[in-house]
């Protein structure tokens, strides 16, 4: 038995679902059936007692009117050579009931004097019980003793009066045995346990059957994982068997489209660092190549070549300065150097370095600030996020136009928003703007020059604290770039 129960909890300690599911169906299965068989013994066995006292009881009664019918109790002398006929009766008939039943009957007498014992041992003793002296108080009183195997009668002998007076003459204390109950007992029991055992095997059957059929459906999920692990296959989980089966297909699936966007974007970006970084290399060597192959080259010519030669090179130097900005603010150990800063007081600043610039495209440039507004936020790379954003709407803006910045807040975010009238963005490009490397007129881009980090840079350093970048644009209108950050920093995640 303890080795038994050692491999249940075994089974139990494992993590696996069928395991636990196999023995889950197992004990509701077999414990029932077990607690059923053990009250249907119960129910026959308190049954059959009662309807065999029942029985006992209505022919020990009929024997008490006898009894009294006869004057047994008053005129009744065991030892007299000379009995009654009708006692002699009443003595064959109480033999013929102990025989029957395989028990015992004394009839005691008022005086608690055993006046006959069909087993001749007590008959002349003084038999004083509680059952007794209950049953001359007129109770009829039923006990079973199912450890020594015999069930106790105790029955009153009342003689009733003609006025309807009742008197209790004598008891009649019986035994029974309960010997044709037990053996009924034992044959059910044995018939009982056959029926477990075969019960329990199909129990175990039909639990191995549905546990294995309830996580098939999983298994599935992990063959398909090994399956695209290994390289086999590209193609998304779909197994609808369950609820909870089709939820972790579906986010396994967008894991595994995020993934690979993950990887494709990886890919782009390696492609596009190495054509951005070749092409200035490109054009020096070209520069380069060109003035060796002519060694009399006036100094006009020299001068012209290396002043492209150091523009190509700040070019690079750019590109090379903004991703490493970029990749420190990939990195997980980021952090930020968070001081109340006036948002307000900041823009001014932005705007008041940048305003050579607008004036030198004709471009109007103007603020809007709505409230007082201080936060809490790293003013580098706040600076940096309001001078992309304004610089962008400057380059990439139409001569004689606007440039409005308008700063607003509420009781937990401030927005510092950008509007300007330039040329706009194609509604198929917007999901893509803050891609790396991404621009959107490649052939403009590189007269006004420019990485294409600036909107991947500004987006990860408005993520790091914890704000939201949004745009809205219109073809041969303009766009609107707003960003929403807490005015008090946190290191959770904003719901």
């Amino acid at each position: 038995m303890k080795a038994i129960l050692t491999k249940i909890w075994e089974v139990v300690r494992m993590r696996s679902l069928r395991a636990r599911i196999f023995l889950i169906l197992l004990l509701v299965g077999t414990i029932p059936t077990i607690l059923m068989e053990s009250v249907i013994v119960k129910t026959y066995e308190l049954k059959a007692v009662e309807q065999r006292s029942s029985v006992v009881q209505n022919q020990l009664k009929i024997l008490a009117n006898h009894l009294i019918a006869n004057e047994f109790l008053s005129n009744y002398n065991p030892n007299s050579p000379n009995k009654l006929e009708s006692h002699e009766i009443i003595e064959a008939e109480l033999d013929m009931l102990a025989n029957i039943y395989e028990g015992r009957v004394m009839i005691i007498g008022s005086n608690y004097r055993v006046l006959l014992d069909t087993y001749n041992i007590a008959e002349g003793r003084t038999m004083i019980s509680e059952e007794v002296v209950k049953c001359f108080k007129g109770e009829n009183i039923s006990n079973y003793d199912s450890e020594h195997g015999y069930i106790e009668i105790t029955i009153p002998i009342v003689n009733t009066t003609d006025d309807g007076d009742s008197n209790i003459k004598g008891v009649m204390l019986t035994s029974i045995s309960d010997s044709n109950i037990t053996a009924t007992m034992t044959s059910l029991n044995r018939n009982s346990a056959a029926f477990e055992i075969i019960a329990i095997v199909l129990v175990m059957v039909f639990s191995f059957i549905i546990s294995g059929a309830m996580t098939r459906p999983f298994e599935r999920i992990t063959k398909a994982i090994a399956e695209l692990k290994a390289g086999y296959s590209n193609d998304p989980i779909s197994v609808r068997s369950y609820t909870e089966t089709v939820h972790i297909s579906d986010a396994f699936n967008q894991l595994q489209s995020r993934m690979k966007t993950i990887d494709d974007s990886r890919k782009e970006f390696v492609s596009n660092v190495s054509h951005e970084l070749k092409t200035p290399l490109t054009s020096m060597k070209v520069l380069a190549d060109s003035l060796i192959a002519q060694p009399d080259a006036p100094a006009e010519l020299y001068r012209e070549f290396m002043e492209d030669i150091a523009s190509e090179i700040d070019r690079e130097n750019s590109i090379i300065t903004d991703l490493l900005a970029l990749t420190k603010m990939d990195m997980s150990t980021q952090e930020l150097n968070i001081t109340s800063v006036n948002i307000g007081d900041l823009a001014e600043i932005i705007l008041k370095r940048l305003r050579p610039i607008a004036r030198k495209k004709d471009v109007e440039l103007t603020i809007e600030e709505n409230r007082e507004i201080v936060a809490d936020v790293d003013e580098v790379k706040m600076s940096l996020i309001m001078t992309n954003l304004v610089e962008n709407a400057i380059k990439y803006n139409k001569e004689h136009g606007t440039v409005k910045v308008t700063l607003d807040s509420d009781i937990q975010y401030f927005t510092f928003s950008v509007e300007d009238s330039g040329c706009g963005i194609p509604e198929d490009s917007l999901p893509l703007i803050y891609e790396r490397f991404y621009r959107v007129d490649k052939s403009h881009s590189r007269e006004i020059g420019g990485t294409g980090l600036g909107l991947a840079i500004t987006r990860s350093a408005v993520l790091l604290h914890r704000g939201t970048i949004t745009v809205t644009s219109e073809e041969g209108v303009g766009s609107v770039f707003t960003v929403r950050i807490p005015l008090s920093y946190t290191t959770e995640v904003q719901i």
